[in-house]
């Protein structure tokens, strides 16, 4: 059956339409596949809580039933008198304001009478149970809270909202983080997300698959203080790098213009 000239270039529109998009399989999109398996041999010793690592920055309080006899293993409260009544200051918002152990790169704090204390290594509950036990020379039942206030994570690449986030809970997995910055996008590589931390002083990686179920088995999988993750662009998104985004706009306009021109020429 032959066609008119003029339907040509309505074939040729339509077939590079069809062209520029491609199917994507189930397999490329959901996470966890066959969490099920995953889940029986989950190695449940790795969810240890953050270690302290040199430049964090920790607040410790110190209190006690006799809370005179604690007041001298706190730092001078931000806004309070040095030795008035008061535990912690108050902010605009109305919080406790406490001062902050920066640790050094020896991985040392200077504590309120005990002096220099090493910390590295430690999560905050093995570390308050450490000041506990020292305190507990000088002061009757202390109670030891600590805190590491500088845990934050950069998520950035192919998701909705990227960005540096400051988090309050002690763990944080990777698909929490990837929340933050609103899931990835369509656009976003689920089967090669990298995770950068510093170790030791070193920088280490790893490439994870959220489509694998055996990711929550990596020590990369709970994120620490300073971790960046970045989320690669798919090949689509790629090659559409080279060429104009507009062009799906331009397809468009070009197959009004035909048919306009076809509706004159009748």
């Amino acid at each position: 059956m032959k066609y008119p000239k003029f339907f040509r270039p309505l074939i040729i529109i339509f077939l590079a339409s069809v062209l520029s998009t491609s199917c994507v399989s189930r397999k490329e999109i959901v996470y966890f596949q066959g969490l099920e398996k995953a889940e029986a041999v989950m190695d449940k010793t790795k969810k240890t809580g953050l270690q302290i690592k040199s430049n964090d920055l920790l607040t410790i309080s110190v209190s006690a039933p006799e809370q005179e006899a604690a007041l001298p293993f706190n730092l001078p409260v931000i806004g309070v008198p040095q030795g008035g009544a008061e535990l912690g200051g108050l902010s605009v918002n109305g919080r406790q304001q406490l001062q902050t152990y920066l640790v050094d790169s020896d991985g040392n704090i200077e504590f309120p009478v005990l002096g220099t204390a090493n910390v590295t290594g430690l999560n905050r509950q093995q570390l308050a149970s450490k000041l506990k036990t020292e305190i507990s020379e000088y002061v009757q039942d202390p109670i030891v809270n600590v805190r590491i206030v500088n845990f934050q994570v950069s998520v950035l690449g192919e998701v909705n909202r990227p960005g540096t986030f400051d988090i309050r809970d002690e763990y944080l997995s990777l698909p929490k983080a990837l929340g933050f910055a609103g899931d990835l996008s369509i656009y976003g590589r689920r089967d090669n997300v990298l995770v950068m931390r510093e170790e030791n002083g070193k920088k280490i990686h790893e490439y994870l698959d959220l489509t694998d179920p055996n990711v929550i088995n990596s020590p990369f999988y709970y994120l620490q203080q300073n971790d960046v993750v970045y989320v690669e662009p798919n090949g689509a998104q790629m090659q559409s790098a080279s060429y104009n985004r507009n062009a799906g706009v331009y397809i468009s306009i070009a197959s009004v213009l035909i048919s306009l021109a076809v509706l004159i020429t009748n």
